[in-house]
């Protein structure tokens, strides 16, 4: 992938990201707590996948994105060790409400996240927008 590819794929995925955010929120107005949770997950995921690529690492599987997040940017001290958590447990979370039989999320376990999650997101695109300026 040259530079152009590369910065118009980062682009891609990070407005992904932030429609993901956005969907979640229409899932929650109508009670969708399962779906809002695969959501806010494909959220970071879009925005660390960005992140990634402007950084050149590549990764094919989400758990390859979760490890080389955690090498590049957590174990360095780049992202705070609270992004890293919250990643995983959305990361765990995603795979309960996708493929459990029961789910017991509400309000209460998912309504905390969105602050949380657009932090992060707005943190990484911050960093990506810094590194391309």
């Amino acid at each position: 992938m040259n530079r152009e590819e590369r910065d118009e794929y980062v682009k891609y995925r990070l407005d992904s990201a932030y429609k993901a955010l956005d969907a979640a929120k229409v899932l929650v107005d109508n009670g969708f707590w399962s779906s809002a949770v695969n959501r806010l997950y494909y959220s970071l995921f879009y925005a660390l996948n960005a992140l990634l690529v402007a950084n050149k690492i590549e990764t094919k599987i989400h758990t390859g994105l979760k490890s080389h997040f955690s090498k590049y940017f957590v174990k360095t001290g780049e992202f705070d060790k609270k992004y890293g958590k919250l990643f995983s447990k959305l990361f765990a979370w995603r795979q309960r409400a996708d493929y459990s039989i029961v789910s017991d999320f509400d309000k209460d376990t998912v309504m905390p996240l969105f602050s949380e999650v657009k932090e992060m997101l707005d943190i990484i695109s911050n960093q990506i927008n810094d590194k391309n300026n």
